[in-house]
């Protein structure tokens, strides 16, 4: 692991005393899932994602030098427009965790202004776009300060920073498909920070899109937080860390072919197989609702009709991710505004598409 301490001492340059920082990152919706995790963020098995366009955090940081260092994080947080005091206490776990390679830290002032461009806490990933929006401005105001990083060393800083505040956020960092954790079989990988996918990729994939039908948009009721710390005492979590470890491997083949059944077999089992942990942990819980099922099975159904590539992912949440190459788009949109969108909370869903540099 490359070593991300910053040099002390000595005060800011003067032009550095106050400004503002700004960053958008995205959400990432994972193929291969991320489910439990050792001590320091570690990731109990590795994980893949498509990083997605229109889903995005946009974070303002507003800086202000402090002649006198304080032993504490002087941080207000406004959330769209508001005070969010469990945001907040989020902010200052993480800036306790970065501190030692962040020490800059206590010597500013700080306001953070962030907003989605998507429901919160409802199973897209939004602390992913948050954390690593904000990681992204720390490493932004590193620069003012002088620390000069190549823009490998920055964005890698970026995703090692932003897996401390939420895992999946390191995997936002980067476009296209993207790597967290270490495995024998991709080159680069590594448990403190993602990487792009080094390998070929079949056309096939490079234009994917995301369909993210909106069936709860509440909060869960059981964070992602809380359903990692069940795993530390589950029955199943070696075995899980088996499955999704082999199930990465199978995925490499079949992204350089472009083999789309394959594809879709995988990620709904992995999907199906994140649910069923959460099923039998304890204490168990369900984050699916009646009309996940329902959109589940009329895929399945709308598939077998009609040989179409639509397949189905999800997130710790009720809301469904559909997935399918972009050239069946005028097919498969008709399908759902007349059978899947009446499953949906207010009708709302989210057309996105997967991001590639």
């Amino acid at each position: 692991m490359k070593e991300y301490g910053i040099r002390a001492g000595g005060l800011p340059y003067p032009s550095t005393r106050q400004g503002k920082v700004t960053s958008k990152s995205p959400s990432n919706i994972a193929l291969i899932k991320y489910w439990g995790k050792y001590p320091e963020q570690i990731p109990v098995n590795p994980s893949i994602s498509y990083t997605l366009n229109q889903c995005h955090s946009e974070t303002q940081l507003y800086y202000k030098f402090q002649e006198d260092r304080k032993k504490k994080f002087s941080v207000q947080f406004l959330f769209a427009g508001k005070s969010r005091p469990e945001f907040l206490t989020k902010i200052l776990v993480f800036f306790e965790k970065i501190s030692p390679y962040c020490p800059y830290l206590y010597d500013f002032d700080y306001t953070i202004k962030t907003n989605n461009t998507f429901p919160h806490s409802s199973g897209i990933a939004s602390s992913a776009s948050a954390m690593s929006a904000l990681a992204l401005c720390l490493v932004q105001l590193e620069q003012k300060l002088g620390y000069i990083l190549t823009t490998e060393d920055y964005l890698q800083k970026a995703s090692f920073l932003s897996r401390l505040g939420s895992g999946s956020a390191c995997r936002s960092i980067y476009p296209g498909l993207v790597i967290w954790g270490s495995h024998k079989a991709i080159k680069g990988s590594d448990d403190y920070y993602a990487i792009p996918y080094p390998y070929e990729i079949h056309e096939a994939f490079t234009n994917f899109q995301d369909t993210i039908m909106l069936i709860d948009e509440g909060a869960k009721k059981v964070s992602s937080s809380q359903g990692h710390e069940l795993m530390h005492r589950h029955h199943y979590t070696q075995k899980r860390a088996e499955s999704a470890y082999e199930n990465l491997e199978r995925l490499i083949p079949i992204l350089k072919t472009g083999d789309l059944e394959s594809f879709g077999e995988l990620v709904e089992h992995e999907a199906l197989s994140l649910h069923a942990m959460m099923m039998c942990s304890r204490p168990y819980f369900i984050l699916m609702k009646p009309n996940t099922l329902h959109v589940i099975e009329k895929v399945w159904d709308f598939r077998t009709q009609t040989a179409n590539p639509l397949y189905f992912t999800l997130d710790a949440g009720a809301n469904v991710h559909l997935l399918y190459p972009n050239e069946y788009k005028n097919m498969i949109h008709p399908f759902i505004r007349e059978e899947l969108l009446r499953h949906c909370q207010l009708g709302h869903y989210i057309e996105d598409s997967c991001a590639y540099a």
